[in-house]
């Protein structure tokens, strides 16, 4: 659909102050689109600021999902939780999400690009993977044109996995690989999933891609690329998943973030994070991290800080 005022076309980004919806969001402003953002977490600071139209995030009243999303053309939802905090969980996202899709309906929307995750199933005990599969299931039951993207890890600027990685690599002479770290990843940057994105945010065909990058690693061979590219030579040392999940928990008291999750460490070990399907990203992980070694992993970067501004810096 087109602004009438404008004659321009209009997109709803959700989170469009976050990683991947702030680089979906740049490439739909650079087309000249008109560009409404639902956010509970609008940041004055960022470049976007001002340039998009900003609407709260209330899934709580259908009514202002739909006047944010009135006369838009595609809905780009990037909304999910990584892992229950307070009263928030999982479940509570993909009712959340189920709310959504009702609004875009209701708003006369055409088309919803969906970012996902990698090998989602309605059948896994894992409830991040079992929440993303029930969220593909409403989109394919809805009345709306779709396209679920579903990338493993993003990197780029500003991620949180591997700068944090490259963080503890950085502090530490140690780094414990849960099990054998022989299980997989295929990192995709979040450039190159928002330029996907948008590319069938154009489309019409229903599809579901795996947004992949070309390089696929071991975790091991993950930890050790980028203890390489950063100058530093740990020594990597196989532990218990039970012993990582203590370490972590006691790192995430230090930090005041939580690190990594019983359910990270699971999927990450079941091999959930890698495809079969041709690659559908074209960046180099390990070419990134050489011509940004100054810069990853100089600070730790706080889950709970981007997205419960109530947390207090960690000293």
């Amino acid at each position: 659909m087109f602004n009438g005022s404008t004659g321009t076309a209009t997109s709803v980004v959700t989170g469009a102050f976050g990683f991947s919806g702030q680089e979906i969001t740049k490439r739909l402003l650079a087309r000249g689109e008109t560009v409404h953002t639902l956010t509970n977490h609008a940041r004055p600071e960022s470049s976007l600021y001002g340039k998009v139209q900003v609407y709260p995030l209330e899934f709580g009243s259908i009514e202002h999902l739909v006047a944010a999303m009135v006369g838009a053309d595609v809905v780009y939802n990037t909304y999910w939780v990584r892992f229950p905090y307070g009263d928030m969980t999982h479940e509570r996202a993909v009712k959340n999400t189920k709310q959504l899709i009702l609004a875009g309906e209701a708003a006369g929307v055409r088309r919803i690009v969906h970012v996902s995750i990698t090998n989602p199933s309605l059948d896994s005990r894992l409830t991040y993977f079992r929440g993303k599969a029930e969220i593909e299931d409403a989109i394919r039951s809805s009345e709306l044109s779709y396209a679920i993207l579903r990338p493993a890890v993003l990197f780029g600027t500003g991620d949180i996995l591997i700068n944090n990685i490259a963080n503890m690599l950085r502090r530490l002479p140690l780094f414990a690989i849960p099990g054998d770290g022989q299980y997989r990843i295929q990192p995709i940057f979040v450039e190159d999933l928002a330029d996907l994105a948008v590319e069938h945010g154009r489309g019409t065909e229903n599809c579901v891609v795996d947004a992949v990058g070309p390089e696929t690693y071991t975790y091991r061979e993950l930890v050790r690329t980028i203890a390489e590219a950063i100058g530093r030579n740990p020594f990597l040392v196989s532990a218990r998943p039970a012993a990582v999940r203590t370490a972590s928990s006691l790192l995430g008291r230090f930090v005041k973030d939580v690190v990594l999750t019983d359910q990270e460490i699971e999927g990450l070990m079941a091999d959930l994070l890698v495809s079969d399907a041709k690659p559908t990203g074209k960046t180099s992980l390990r070419e990134w991290l050489t011509s940004h070694a100054n810069m990853v992993g100089r600070k730790y970067a706080s889950e709970l800080k981007r997205h419960y501004r109530q947390v207090k810096k960690a000293s």
